[in-house]
């Protein structure tokens, strides 16, 4: 019976990644690292694995200068500055504020304090007990509490959902601080999903957030969860709040790639059929979001979340030039879906580039034919 179970296992594995790693047409072959027929992604200027940054789907100078100094001093004061000089209706402002809460909540992970050193993520407090009116403090409080809540606690027990409370209140106090913030508002769409938000609750929350910035990805992203067959909607839903958004996205919006978030949100776990990522559904959530990368502004701070998303597809759709125009724009950081998922998001994220390359030059691509 064993054997039978084992069997049963590699026809399924085989089923699964058979079609990536073994092509009928494009002459794709495993090979071993360093064997002379091996494609190299050094060869295309990307870096290795080992150099790869999982802290941010792409660069912000700025923000990395200020989260080292944080991290290196423990002083609050550059990051309340940087907030404070960030555009409050923005991208940018509210993953200021995730990178600056996950900061402190990795530190005190690392760091849970004892008898010879404080907690890591002290900082935050003495920001918040120094400066308790300042909006962005508040804001990145709020978002702490809901990163400790998803990665301390089970969901659906009293700690969870203690901590949930708590930064609902924290949200609250942010939004009363700064009014027109979105942010506050986008927090708490996570605290939504986590406390099983009635929908008619849910959509009074959604209705803030658009009054104040009805255009903005971050905040579609975050919402579309709680649409989702897995939360608390269906597929269904999720797909018609995505192409809602989408449809009515203006020029230059990367809001037209949302179904294809939406499409990844409901990928079938085990994927039997050989056509899927061929398929109507699929095709039309990547051309909608190949659509809106070309209208985007090149310095648009969820650019790279879309071209990351789009390069997991592209190798799944077998599309590997296109593939590679998207790998030259975001090489070099790996925190974006789906890689964050990943135990080891540059892990993941390197097979998928080095099975780009191979399909690439399986088909006569090679560095001298890849624009940058």
């Amino acid at each position: 019976m064993e054997i039978l179970w084992v069997l049963m296992a590699v026809v399924m594995i085989g089923a699964v990644l058979g079609p990536v790693l073994l092509r009928r047409r494009g002459g794709i072959r495993q090979v071993a690292p360093g064997a002379p027929d091996a494609a190299d992604p050094a060869n295309y200027g990307f870096l290795r694995q080992e150099e790869l940054d999982i802290r941010m789907p792409g660069p912000d100078g700025d923000l990395l200068d200020v989260l080292d100094h944080v991290q290196r001093s423990q002083g609050w004061q550059a990051a309340s500055q940087l907030l404070a000089g960030t555009e409050t209706h923005g991208e940018r402002r509210w993953q200021r504020v995730q990178a600056f809460a996950g900061a402190a909540s990795l530190e005190l992970r690392e760091r849970p304090g004892g008898v010879s050193e404080g907690p890591g993520g002290q900082w935050l407090r003495v920001w918040r007990a120094e400066m308790p009116k300042d909006a962005g403090g508040a804001a990145v409080h709020a978002e702490f509490l809901v990163q400790q809540a998803w990665r301390t606690s089970t969901q659906g027990t009293d700690e969870f959902r203690i901590i949930l409370e708590e930064a609902k209140d924290a949200c609250g106090q942010a939004a009363l601080l700064a009014p027109g913030d979105p942010v506050p508002y986008i927090i708490e769409l996570s605290i939504a999903r986590g406390l099983a938000y009635s929908r008619e609750e849910f959509e009074q929350l959604w209705l803030k957030i658009l009054d104040r910035a009805p255009a903005h990805m971050g905040a579609h992203l975050a919402a579309l969860h709680y649409w989702c067959e897995k939360w608390h909607g269906s597929r269904d839903l999720a797909y018609s709040f995505a192409e809602a958004a989408a449809a009515r996205a203006p020029r230059g919006s990367l809001l037209a790639a949302l179904p294809l978030f939406a499409v990844y949100e409901h990928l079938p776990e085990v994927n039997l059929v050989r056509g899927f990522y061929q398929s109507e559904v699929v095709t039309k959530a990547v051309e909608g979001a190949l659509f809106a990368v070309h209208a985007a502004r090149a310095d648009d701070p969820m650019l790279a979340h879309v071209r990351h998303l789009l390069v997991f597809f592209l190798v799944r759709c077998e599309r590997w030039s296109e593939a590679m125009n998207q790998l030259v724009h975001v090489d070099g950081h790996v925190g974006a879906l789906p890689w964050t998922l990943s135990a080891d998001p540059a892990a993941d994220y390197a097979v998928y580039r080095a099975l780009a390359v191979a399909g690439y030059e399986a088909n006569g691509g090679s560095p001298a034919t890849l624009s940058h």
